[in-house]
């Protein structure tokens, strides 16, 4: 199964020096936890998430309106194409403990997003469409992600 079947392609972006609280927005207008973080090409460069942003008020102490996507965006980005395979995308995730993946085009546009819930939802797709994602792999994936992350610097 290909991510291109899966992924949602209504995705909401935003740019680096935009503020807080437009992430904020758009994620509430697309009813979404992240955004890609674009370029002035459109090109995916970072994602933020709900997270990052409480954090970034939380630890700064400041207004949404305050503070930049900049300072809180993540920029390990991962990203994937639409022809790639399903299997790749939820060995990424694991691998990088990351709920979504952007989907980008090969310019590295944002065309999409795929989450896990994405995957959750379409458990099982109908064998008439000739694929089936299992819901064990889907569970293992959700399992690996969550994993609490090493600390970091432990001496």
């Amino acid at each position: 199964m290909k991510v291109g079947e899966l992924m949602t392609r209504e995705v909401g972006t935003c740019r680096r020096d935009q503020t807080l609280n437009i992430a904020a927005q758009i994620m509430w207008e697309h009813d979404c936890g992240s955004v890609p973080v674009v370029d002035s090409y459109g090109r995916v460069i970072a994602m933020i998430t709900d997270r990052d942003i409480c954090m970034a008020a939380y630890t700064q102490g400041k207004a949404l309106s305050e503070i930049y996507v900049s300072t809180c965006a993540s920029e390990d980005l991962v990203s994937v194409r639409e022809e790639e395979e399903i299997e790749t995308v939820e060995e990424l995730m694991r691998q990088h403990q990351i709920r979504r993946v952007p989907v980008v085009d090969d310019r590295g546009r944002a065309v999409g997003i795929l989450a896990m819930g994405d995957l959750a939802v379409n458990a099982h797709v109908s064998p008439a469409k000739g694929h089936e994602l299992s819901s064990d792999s889907i569970a293992g994936t959700l399992a690996a992600v969550s994993e609490p992350s090493p600390i970091k610097n432990a001496a």
